[in-house]
């Protein structure tokens, strides 16, 4: 029993909330809550009966505030003091049914608050119209969406197998408001100022409006005693293209190509070793790699409409603890690559020339519990 303790440690640092994926920024991914359900995030797990619950509850915190065009950061934006910050906090709030020992069902809801600070979108960047260089903010708070999944072992866990992997698929509703809306501060002819008020950036709205289909996977392999390597792995479908948010209500003319939200794909991976520590009974330490991000064009269903795509690589560094049916772990994810690659409509320019841009955080923080009932 003390091998599969070990397993099922290193499997509860990998499924317990590391995937509530934001992107670390501009980067407009949606918060995916568990992206894999948490059903072997205890180490009672291999002797489970049918009907056994598990409830979880994960935080995650970014702020995102280094702007890139590719892979290249635009260092004058920090310079000039006129970076774009988000700072996001979200809690999941989870439910694991264990129909067998091989099959669960999830359900997680995310409960958000975001904040955005810059100058571009109220009264400029330039000095000539922002004189002051006076920053605002706009934020939005409330659910996200709810994601339903379910997971198989393709090994029956009570075979002790030292080497696993779990299948799983899963839908995303769209339970949170892609159209969140919040004062924009604007300046008249006569430097007065005036507000108007219309929907808040892409990054920080709480939905996407389209039902998506995810599939994933999660599986490891015991190296030694004390040792286990693990993998895991995301892709969220959006056929949705666009939603009905309209991202300048006040403009006279709507952009053929960006003028509402793209509902877009999202994807999300991670590798890792994770090592028991022998004199902390329940105590493992991890050591990881984490992709995350979002395509420029999606699988199904057209590609049109505003999205920033890109991806972020992270070193991940984590603890996990685990005692009887409680679970709780931490990870700092550290960027070590970021990159805004080209939307579908900078493809669409004829010279090649367009580019946008996106920001992202240098870091995140994620924190997790589990317990089973």
């Amino acid at each position: 029993m003390k091998t599969f303790y070990r397993i099922s440690l290193a499997i509860g640092c990998l499924t317990i909330f590391h995937f509530q994926t934001f992107a670390q920024g501009c980067v407009a991914v949606r918060h995916m809550s568990c992206a894999l359900p948490g059903t072997a995030s205890s180490a009672d797990f291999f002797k489970q009966r049918t009907g056994r619950w598990q409830v979880n509850m994960g935080y995650r915190y970014f702020r995102s505030f280094r702007h890139f065009k590719g892979d290249v950061e635009q260092k004058e934006r920090l310079e000039q003091n006129t970076e774009v910050i988000n700072l996001s906090h979200a809690l999941d709030l989870g439910i694991t049914y264990l129909a067998t020992p091989r099959l669960s069902f999830t359900v997680n809801l995310p409960l958000q608050y975001n904040d955005r600070s810059s100058l571009y979108e109220h009264y400029g960047n330039a000095v000539s119209v922002n004189p002051d260089q006076k920053r605002f903010h706009t934020y939005s708070k409330g659910i996200g969406d709810v994601r339903i999944s379910g997971s198989y072992w393709l090994v029956d866990p009570a075979k002790q197998s030292r080497v696993n992997l779990a299948l799983g698929a899963g839908i995303k509703l769209p339970t949170g408001n892609p159209g969140v809306t919040d004062d924009f501060h604007k300046l008249d002819n006569e430097k007065r100022d005036y507000v108007v008020h219309k929907p808040v950036d892409q990054s920080i709205q709480l939905g996407d409006g389209g039902v998506g289909l995810s599939i994933e996977g999660q599986g490891y392999a015991q190296l030694t005693s004390g040792l286990v390597a693990y993998v895991s792995g995301y892709y969220l479908f959006n056929p949705r293209e666009t939603n009905n948010v309209l991202r300048n209500p006040e403009s006279t003319t709507i952009d053929p190509v960006t003028g509402y939200f793209s509902v877009a794909d999202q994807f999300a991976a991670r590798l890792g070793l994770s090592q028991s520590l022998a004199f902390v009974p329940g105590l493992a330490v991890m050591l990881g790699g984490r992709v995350e991000g979002i395509p420029s064009s999606d699988v199904f269903g057209g590609s049109q409409g505003f999205r920033r795509p890109g991806y972020i690589v992270s070193v991940e560094p984590g603890l996990s603890y685990m005692r009887g049916k409680f679970s709780a772990s931490a990870t700092v994810p550290v960027a070590l690559y970021r990159n805004r690659i080209k939307s579908y409509s900078d493809k669409l320019d004829p010279l090649g020339l367009r580019h946008g841009d996106a920001a992202f955080a240098d870091y995140s923080v994620s924190v997790s519990l589990s317990r089973w009932f």
